[in-house]
């Protein structure tokens, strides 16, 4: 490659696309691609996109159109190819497709630049580009998750306020202040949810229009054209009034459930301070039991910290935020296994390969696990198979991801879940399959494992039996220790069947 540079215009995802192909086609490497953004700018939102650029022929500017990636018009310079080599087939599956046009939403400098280096990576057969474990997967997978966080954000904590009957379209209209580019779908969001009544979203970038058939983008409006006076509005103050509980009350809480940059734009954030203020002042010194409502007239005074109810918990555990583990983990692995299984095994974590699928016990760990049922006479599908902490905590070893034990904090946060778990599936007898599964079970975190692997104990209403976690058995050396090692598993699953069904 060598001779002058050829410019290449793209404007949002699709017109990335389209180049990127093109480039892919010619076998241009991403450190032979400059991507530039020029200063014109120009407002995504309103026109039609233009026909990609013929491979070898000059650019032709392409119009900048509505796309997940609304960003300012960007330019690549690639060596101009005096000779275009021989096609070769670019095939991406759907999911990496999906990952890049997520991603393509984050704010970064970089953005269009990095998406090519992962799409070129991919076409020369290194698959782990979309693994948490490879630098540039990660990333990817940050910024994507990043990105629908973002729309979940917007869909919870944008404020629609009505405009005065007679007024004209729009019906409401909004003023939201989005960290990345996720304004065309949360636009089709609130078109398929509020019908045919008219309403604009305002942000510093864009605005979108809804007319109740059909969304209309345009340039940025100022801040003060959602600030309209709401009858509506005046009505939510009064019931968010109504419903603080200064007992309750709890700062470091209410920013971690609502970031701090959205408090400014919700009009219920005007009201905090004052209320705040008012309970520190001494209205949160008197607790009700939760019997006083059926003693009319009774009000108990006690300490506020005894006045606390217990924090408001996540519905789901792709929700939980109860410690810092989720941020580097792929996903939530929950538990599965019979719905009301007398039988429940408790690991400790997942692993790679379960944080990668999805599901308990799936890597080697499982295959192992598995075989001990077998040789114990009991069937996988009669049990319910879980782990004390669900996401995969790791560190990197190269392109590998290790596991590193969790720490009691973490193991204490996840509890909740194990709780619900026991609830639901009521099992006889819970066999805790290592140190960190004995802890959470038995709620004690000077629980060792060598003090409960003779026999069954009784705690919480159900047995629990004590074994090696199947991991142990896969990494202790030496073959004797191996099979010792099994053998103590299954004994200890025989046993666990034998109270289980007697």
């Amino acid at each position: 490659m060598g001779g002058r540079t050829q410019p290449i215009a793209v404007a949002g995802f699709d017109e990335w696309r389209a180049a990127a192909r093109e480039l892919i086609v010619r076998r241009v490497p991403p450190e032979s691609v400059q991507w530039t953004s020029p200063g014109g700018g120009g407002d995504l939102f309103g026109a039609q996109p233009g026909p990609a650029p013929e491979p070898g022929t000059a650019e032709q500017p392409a119009a900048p159109q509505t796309t997940r990636a609304a960003e300012g018009v960007a330019a690549a310079s690639v060596p101009a190819a005096s000779t275009p080599p021989a096609p070769f087939g670019l095939r991406v599956p759907r999911a990496l497709m999906e990952l890049l046009q997520t991603a393509a939403c984050y704010r970064a400098g970089d953005r269009w630049s990095f998406l090519y280096k992962v799409l070129w990576r991919w076409q020369q057969g290194q698959q782990e580009v979309m693994s948490m474990a490879d630098e540039d997967g990660n990333r990817l997978q940050t910024m994507a998750r990043a990105v629908r966080r973002e729309e979940h954000d917007m869909h919870a904590y944008l404020r629609f306020r009505e405009r005065p009957a007679g007024e004209g379209a729009p019906r409401f209209v909004a003023w939201f202040e989005p960290a990345h580019d996720v304004l065309p779908q949360v636009a089709q969001h609130f078109a398929a949810r509020m019908g045919r009544a008219t309403w604009l979203i305002a942000t510093p970038e864009a605005t979108v229009l809804w007319d109740g058939a059909a969304l209309h983008f345009t340039g940025p409006l100022a801040r003060g054209a959602a600030d309209i006076e709401d009858a509506g509005e005046a009505l939510w103050l009064t019931y968010y009034r109504s419903i603080f509980n200064p007992a309750r009350l709890n700062p470091d809480v209410m920013h971690s459930h609502v970031r701090t940059r959205f408090w400014k734009n919700m009009p219920e954030a005007a009201l905090v301070p004052d209320m705040v203020s008012q309970a520190a002042a001494g209205a949160r010194r008197v607790g009700q039991a939760s019997a006083v409502g059926r003693r009319s007239g009774t009000t108990i005074p006690i300490a506020p910290e005894k006045a606390q109810p217990e924090r408001q918990q996540p519905h789901t555990l792709d929700e939980c935020r109860r410690c810092e583990l989720w941020e580097r983990a792929t996903q939530a692995v929950p538990g599965e296994g019979a719905k009301k299984a007398r039988i429940m095994l408790v690991g400790e974590q997942p692993g790679d390969q379960e944080d990668l699928q999805g599901h308990p016990f799936v890597g080697p760990a499982g295959a192992l696990l598995d075989r001990a049922l077998a040789q114990a006479g009991v069937d996988r599908s009669t049990v319910y198979v879980t782990n004390a902490v669900k996401h995969f905590k790791w560190e990197p070893r190269g392109k590998r991801r290790l596991h590193k034990t969790p720490a009691q904090k973490e193991i204490l946060a996840c509890h909740y879940w194990l709780e619900g778990e026991l609830e639901q599936v009521g099992p006889r007898v819970v066999v805790a399959l290592g140190s960190t599964a004995l802890k959470a079970v038995l709620e004690d975190s000077h629980a060792a494992l060598k003090d409960y692997m003779d026999q069954p104990v009784q705690h919480a209403g159900r047995w629990v039996v004590a074994t090696y976690h199947p991991a142990y058995v896969l990494r202790v050396p030496g073959a004797d220790e191996k099979a010792r090692a099994l053998a103590a598993m299954v004994e200890a699953l025989r046993a666990a069947a034998k109270i289980a069904y007697e």
